[in-house]
């Protein structure tokens, strides 16, 4: 098992080594710093722009790959560049990777539980009421756009602060500028500001992961050892759980694994409806203001994610299925 969790390691290094470096030397060609230049009254010199840019190390003048090396030498010691705002991107980062677990840790492992259970729930109980209802509820919610959804849960909760006549529930931002109070108030105030975008993301999570699960223990309760086990004496609900819950749970575990690495960095409908600053936001934002250091910060920290995630994909799916424990 160590072993192969070091080749695996190994692996993904070089992936995310190689995805890095596409990314950034993709960003270096297509984005256009010296654009933000362009349109000003009165218009900067041209040597007061090429100093900028290269102090920000985006200028289009040097060769990519020379700012590519000078940009590995950075993170190397781990300095991703500044922002055009001249703020260091590591602190960027760090706030913003800070603001996204705050949003979506909640949401998408609360939302990958239900959605297990209500998955598992609906194949035990095929063609009942109850596996008619999840399936509706989950395409109804599959059907429409992540902003139209978030949009409706906003509809929904202003139409309840106006019948209670108090702010039950906030709907933009982490919290409330200028609010005063202590621990309390502003606990309170940022669990109502959480509430929207968290209930966005557990519907959305649940929904998905309720149809990978209920297919995939459809696959498996007619398997032989699941009969042999309840033949043997094995009472339904422990064979359910042990033997074909615990098989159908691989390719959700291994989903689960991927999808909330990349959430991190996707969820820019949620985050910009809501008024969350988080990282899906950001790379949306960088890309736009062809700000390279932090489209390629972003990429670099995807890419980690995406290894660290398929890692634990591995360590999940020896831990579901003995067969793949090698030495």
């Amino acid at each position: 098992m160590t072993k192969f969790l070091l080749r695996r390691l190994v692996n993904s290094l070089i992936l995310v080594a190689i995805a890095t470096s596409f990314a950034y030397i993709l960003a270096g060609v297509s984005l256009n710093p010296r654009a933000r230049f362009e349109g000003r009254n009165p218009p900067p010199p041209p040597a007061v722009v090429d100093r900028r840019l290269n102090e920000l190390n985006a200028n289009d003048k040097t060769p990519v790959l020379e700012r590519y090396g000078t940009w590995v030498g950075g993170l190397a010691h781990g300095d991703l560049g500044r922002t055009f705002d001249g703020d260091p991107v590591t602190g960027e980062l760090g706030r913003r990777i800070g603001v996204s677990l705050r949003l979506l840790l909640i949401g998408t492992v609360l939302g990958g539980f239900i959605g297990v259970a209500a998955g598992a729930l609906s194949a035990i109980r095929q063609y009942h009421a109850s596996d008619q209802a999840i399936t509706m509820l989950s395409f109804l919610v599959l059907s429409m756009p992540v902003f139209v959804l978030a949009i409706v849960l906003e509809l929904i909760a202003i139409n309840f602060n106006d019948l209670v006549g108090a702010k039950f529930f906030a709907y933009t931002g982490e919290s409330s500028s200028g609010l005063q109070g202590g621990f309390w108030t502003h606990l309170v105030d940022r669990l109502q500001h959480l509430v929207l975008p968290t209930l966005t993301l557990v519907l959305l999570q649940m929904a998905i992961f309720s149809r990978y699960q209920r297919s995939a223990m459809l696959d498996v309760l007619g398997s032989d050892y699941v009969r042999t086990a309840q033949a043997k004496g094995l009472r339904r609900r422990r064979a359910l759980v042990k033997h074909a819950l615990r098989t159908a749970l691989i390719p959700s575990a291994t989903y689960f694994s991927y999808s909330f690495g990349l959430l991190l960095v996707g969820a820019t409908f949620t985050e910009k409806i809501f008024g969350w600053h988080g990282m899906g936001e950001w790379l949306v934002d960088s890309i736009r203001s062809s700000d390279v250091n932090a489209v390629a910060a972003v990429a670099c920290f995807t890419a980690v994610l995406v290894l660290i995630s398929g890692l634990l994909s591995d360590i999940a799916y020896a831990l579901l299925d003995p067969r793949v424990r090698v030495s």
